[in-house]
């Protein structure tokens, strides 16, 4: 998996490379969080927006609080 470092600015090679190699090893793709992320409390309706996107996009998202 390739890296945008403008996203992961806080990693430095060593770190991605770490990360890649563990990904081989477990067969798993691995997210790297600088600070754990607070998931956020949805209203209904917002949750039913995530809920049908998920389906158009066949993903699944994730909504957390931002700090």
């Amino acid at each position: 998996m390739d890296f945008d470092h403008s996203l992961a600015n806080y990693l430095d090679e060593d770190g991605i490379k770490a990360i890649q190699q563990l990904e081989k090893e477990t067969g798993k793709q691995i997210m790297a969080y600088y600070a754990p992320p607070s998931p956020a409390n949805l209203a209904d309706d917002d949750l039913a927006k995530i809920r049908n996107l998920e389906k158009k996009l066949c993903v699944r998202l994730v909504a957390y609080n931002t700090h």
